[in-house]
């Protein structure tokens, strides 16, 4: 049995915090983040196909409903993860995440994966993009999140997760993304989010903190395409016609 089956079977209850029910004030909370953060990619169509990959216990998938969004499906590997989202969801299937897309081929607008293209062996994360580029329309949209191997949190970042296989700086990944043929690839930062009173304290700080970093940066090597600093970045890329 490969290992990543044995943990994603019980990956609730053995690895995170044993919850049976959706927590739709834990999603809210977190949900006010995650519309700072995605406000330049999501979708104007509200009618738009959108696909959460490795959807885990729902909440984006709720962050997407309650805004509006009508077309929404997820797909996750661990059983009681899917049991989670199925109860903000009804459209959220069992399966492994590259089968699930093979199946799907120009299907969706709005591809996302937050901390997903970690866990493959790096044969598989060709293969996973690849499928990803098959399941998106022309024109249609692939975001991801993952660990930042450029932070300063790198190395706890990579190896905290024993299910983590591979690690990726912003600029690794846009060389992955163009090889399958992605193209108008993005990276930001998933720093702070300014959502409230201390929220916005943190996010002021952080601009502070980070421009450090880009005096660091510009005195070492004259600076760098992808100023990304925080220990999770985002990546934005497109499918299109060639």
């Amino acid at each position: 049995m490969d290992y990543r089956k044995q943990i994603y079977d019980c990956y609730v209850s053995l690895w995170q915090n044993g919850a049976s029910s959706f927590d739709e004030e834990a999603s809210r909370r977190w949900g006010r983040a995650y519309r700072f953060f995605l406000r330049r990619v999501l979708p104007e169509n509200k009618n738009a196909a959108i696909l959460d990959l490795a959807c885990g216990g729902g909440k984006l998938l709720h962050l997407f409903k309650s805004m509006g969004y009508s077309n929404v499906k997820g797909v996750d590997i661990s059983p009681e993860q899917v049991t989670l989202a199925r109860q903000v969801c009804s459209d959220v299937t069992l399966s492994d995440a590259v089968e699930y897309l093979k199946a799907h081929e120009a299907e969706f607008d709005f591809i996302v994966g937050l901390d997903i293209v970690e866990h493959f062996r790096k044969e598989e994360v060709l293969t996973f993009l690849q499928a990803i580029r098959s399941a998106l329309k022309e024109n249609g949209r692939l975001v991801l999140q993952t660990p930042n191997s450029a932070s300063l949190a790198g190395a706890a970042m990579q190896f905290g997760d024993f299910t983590h296989e591979i690690g990726f700086t912003p600029g690794c990944l846009e060389n992955i993304l163009r090889l399958t043929g992605f193209t108008n690839y993005e990276a930001w930062e998933l720093g702070p989010a300014p959502h409230g009173f201390l929220s916005t304290i943190r996010f002021g700080l952080w601009q502070i903190i980070r421009t450090g970093f880009l005096v660091y940066d510009f005195v070492e090597m004259g600076g760098q395409k992808h100023p990304v600093y925080t220990r999770v970045f985002l990546a934005s890329a497109t499918k299109n016609y060639r």
